[in-house]
Formats: C-alpha cells, structure tokens, sequence
C-alpha cells in the first residue's frame, strides 16, 4: 500500500531532547545535587532517591524543570531530615535558574529538516 503525503498539513514533535539539547542539562543538575547532599547519602542512593520523588510528583508538577527544583527542595529535606542548610537549599534554587536560563541549543541537522 502506497502512502498519500499530499494531505499532510502538521507535522508534531516532542521538542526536548528531539529538536534541541535538553536531557544533558538535567543529568549535569542530578550530580550537583548528590555533591550538595554528599553528607547525607551516597550519589547513587541520592539518585535513587530524587527520581523516585520525581515519579511520585509527577501528577503534581508535571514534567520539566520547575517540578524537578521541587523534588529536588522535597529531597534535601527529607535525605536530611530537615537539617539541610539555607545555603543548599540556595543552591538547589541556583541550579534550577542556571538550567531555566540555558541557551537553547538545537542538535545538529534540525534547522535543515524543519526547513524542508
């Protein structure tokens, strides 16, 4: 059966990670955070951790970077019990402005096929 592309008016991307670098970001920002809490747990366990509160506020917060802050905050405090400094928890907020001001990036060839 051959495919008709006439009628095609709209084509849908899911931009992050697909059109421009997204997921690196994240990455960079889950290391800074096990350094910040490295008193607390090891970086495995902090990674553990944090993606489990990330699941568990994802019907709260959605996706992106503001509801990975707030697990992040929900985190340290709980990894902590509530002993975590106002300095890292000014850290944690930096890390997530740092990651909300990043230059757009798009991967290589994405400008060429959006224009064909």
């Amino acid at each position: 059966m051959e495919i008709n592309y006439d009628n095609i008016k709209v084509i849908g991307f899911d931009a992050d990670d697909t059109l421009w670098v997204n997921e690196t970001y994240f990455r960079d920002a889950e290391q800074e955070f096990a350094k910040l809490l490295s008193q607390f747990e090891t970086p495995n366990k902090i990674d553990q951790e944090l993606f489990k509160m990330e699941m568990k506020n994802l019907p709260v917060y959605g996706y992106g970077v503001k509801g990975f802050v707030l697990s992040m905050v929900e985190m340290a405090i709980e990894l902590s019990n509530g002993t975590v400094s106002n300095g890292v928890m000014s850290k944690i907020l930096e890390i997530g402005k740092d990651m909300i001001n990043k230059d757009v990036e798009l991967l290589e060839g994405v400008e060429e096929v959006l224009q064909n």
